[in-house]
């Protein structure tokens, strides 16, 4: 299995006749990748260097790789993947409408209608999902430290000024526009009050220094 490709992003398309994907080049060959909206959203532009964890998918009449941008979403889709009647189109939707931590709180809070906000996926697949994964998402949360991925859009992040004003501030100290985002995401979900712009400069900061 392929855990993770690094290269360069060639392309990535949020609409296609085959859905999200991506195309990333290593050593000079190009890799399609399925992945989801919020994978899109997330990667910089097009011709910088991303880390994609991967997932080989093979069956009987073909073989392609789906990706994510955290480690954390690859392994919840492989996850999903072992429920019945949940294929590899459907997980995809499903991880990109929650994202690895909503899904996890989703399925151990027995919150079918959240699961059920994804594309194709009615109430009966939720609750299905629900009861399949539970003791498995309990035990994998066990084991990896959600409070460290929790992962929101920066588009929906931007809608708060304090985060606007945040953004404005990191970028004239020098850090890169992938740096800030990343900062910010982390920052959010610790904050008491994210609409205080200085907690979340604080917050953001204090990731930033343990990256160096």
């Amino acid at each position: 299995m392929i855990n993770y490709l690094k290269g360069q992003l060639i392309s990535k398309l949020e609409n296609s006749p085959t859905g999200s994907n991506i195309t990333v080049e290593v050593n000079n060959i190009g890799y399609f990748i399925l992945t989801n909206r919020r994978v899109v959203g997330n990667l910089p532009q097009e011709g910088e260097t991303v880390t994609i964890y991967t997932s080989l998918v093979h069956r009987e009449d073909s073989m392609f790789l789906c990706g994510f941008d955290t480690r954390e979403d690859r392994d919840l889709f492989l996850i999903l993947n072992s429920v019945s009647g949940v294929g590899t189109k459907v997980a995809l939707t499903i991880m990109g409408e929650l994202g690895a931590y909503n899904l996890v709180n989703a399925v151990i809070s027995d919150d079918d209608k959240a699961i059920s906000k994804a594309k194709g996926v009615g109430t009966k697949l939720a609750r299905k999902v629900i009861l399949e994964l539970k003791e498995k998402m309990m035990n994998w949360q066990d084991k990896v430290s959600l409070n460290s991925f929790k992962s929101a859009e920066l588009s929906e992040m931007k809608t708060s000024q304090s985060l606007l004003e945040a953004e404005s501030v990191l970028l004239s100290l020098g850090y890169t526009r992938k740096e800030v985002a990343e900062s910010l995401k982390k920052a959010v979900f610790i904050c008491d009050n994210k609409d205080d712009v200085e907690e979340v400069l604080r917050k953001a900061l204090q990731w930033l220094t343990t990256q160096e």
